[in-house]
């Protein structure tokens, strides 16, 4: 691989990776806040309003940080790969378009009426508010997740007479059968990062016996929401999703779940690791036909294997990708039983003052984080050697003029510069969360 495409790869990987934290985080608290807003209209207790207002403080912070680290991504096209923005820029400039000029602008306006407007606008307004917030942040995350979905799964397009792609149908292009399961299965990701975030703030505070009956309200609705986000991820989103890839990338399907040979009744890997000189899984822990009937609803489907593609289309770091799949997996398996065993726990009135539940929900925040990005990684390292699957390879993207040399210096430059920011958005988090829901 040439070494500037390396270094371009590697620049636009690390600051979508860390962009994404943020807008995780405030796609799924702006649902948690709508919930939270509704709880206090309807009943009108004051914890409701005290507890909606310290989430929109952390979710303002979010999003001052999302659009920070958002902007470089869209000069990045231009920059580091002017080629993919002159293949594609008359399909995907839609959506990013749309997602700048609708979504971003009523999500952000509206934030700041519901931040700043609580004492001039009655109780009903300020709820609008807070819904049109959350309906600002899942239109951009729809546009944007249509944009990827059209380099998965191109649709509704037509070559020009200069071999580049021009939208032909924007509706079959706007609702891409590929992009509306990513987007319920992403956006409910958000939610279990931001329930399991509201949790383990309430762990935090009952663990420190501080700020407890606003404790035991975020271990409850962080336990509850987080229960149910986390289902739904695995079924039916996750399972659709899967059934997307098997239809449309099965050679991505194949290096996923470490499938060498073409097998009728195929096994699912749980544990193993891909020996990719001898072409097999070492060391497996598998259920026997497992991923047959998982993937076509019968015990002894036959599942392509990589020896039924050309090794010009495999994905191109097959052990990155089947790690990255399977710790996405195991982390959602672990986030339905912690948050079962919570359901539980809430049931029998024993979750508060379990300290070593209130640990373990305090110190689970990480995960979330880790299993989105690591789904994000399985999508993105599936695609490859494909930038638009099947239309136009990764090494056809990059800019021509740019070189390795200034790729690795604005790479520096942004690790250096997200390392301050990073320090800048702790410090603000942990002192709103420090000062509590009644400051």
């Amino acid at each position: 691989m040439d070494s500037a495409l390396t270094i371009h790869r590697i620049q636009f990987a690390f600051t979508i990776m860390y962009h994404y934290l943020f807008p995780q985080l405030t796609m799924g608290l702006a649902l948690l806040i709508v919930i939270l807003k509704g709880l206090a209209l309807k009943t009108g207790e004051e914890r409701y309003h005290h507890a909606s207002r310290f989430w929109a403080k952390i979710f303002a912070i979010n999003f001052a940080m999302g659009v920070v680290t958002g902007i470089p991504m869209e000069f990045q096209f231009g920059t580091n790969w002017a080629r993919f923005s002159t293949f594609a820029g008359g399909v995907i400039g839609q959506t990013l378009a749309m997602e700048g000029v609708f979504a971003f602008f009523l999500e952000s306006s509206f934030l700041g009426l519901f931040l700043f407007g609580e004492k001039r606008l009655s109780p009903k307004l300020h709820f609008l508010t807070a819904f049109l917030v959350f309906l600002g942040s899942w239109l951009s995350g729809y546009f944007i997740i249509m944009t990827n979905a059209w380099m998965q799964h191109p649709v509704g397009y037509v070559f020009d007479s200069l071999g580049n792609v021009q939208l032909a149908d924007f509706w079959k292009f706007l609702f891409n059968p590929w992009g509306l399961w990513q987007y319920v299965h992403n956006m409910l990701g958000a939610v279990v990062t931001a329930s399991f975030v509201v949790a383990a703030v309430g762990a935090f505070y009952l663990l420190q016996e501080q700020n407890s009956e606003y404790g035991r309200l975020f271990i409850k609705m962080g336990v509850i929401t987080g229960f149910v986000s986390s289902l739904l991820v695995a079924f039916p989103t996750g399972d659709m999703q899967g059934k997307n890839v098997a239809l449309h990338q099965p050679v991505t399907l194949a290096a996923m779940e470490g499938l060498f040979e073409t097998k009728e009744g195929a096994e699912l890997v749980l544990i193993g690791q891909p020996d990719m000189k001898n072409l097999r899984i070492d060391n497996p822990i598998h259920i026997p036909n497992m991923l047959s009937f998982l993937t076509y609803h019968r015990w002894k489907a036959e599942v392509r294997g990589l020896d039924s593609f050309p090794r010009d289309v495999w994905p191109q770091n097959i052990p990155l990708l089947y790690y990255v799949y399977h710790i996405m997996v195991g982390l959602g398996t672990i986030f339905i039983g912690l948050s079962f065993l919570g359901i539980l726990l809430l049931r029998n009135g024993r979750i508060f003052g379990n300290r070593t539940y209130l640990w373990a929900m305090m110190l689970a925040f990480p995960f979330p984080y880790i299993a989105n990005t690591a789904g994000w990684m399985t999508a993105e390292l599936g695609r490859q050697p494909w930038l638009v699957y099947g239309l136009l390879r990764t090494s056809e993207g990059a800019s021509p003029l740019v070189s390795g040399g200034n790729a690795l210096f604005t790479l520096l430059g942004f690790m250096g510069l997200y390392a301050l920011l990073s320090m800048l958005f702790l410090f603000l988090v942990f002192r709103v969360i420090g000062k509590g829901p009644e400051s």
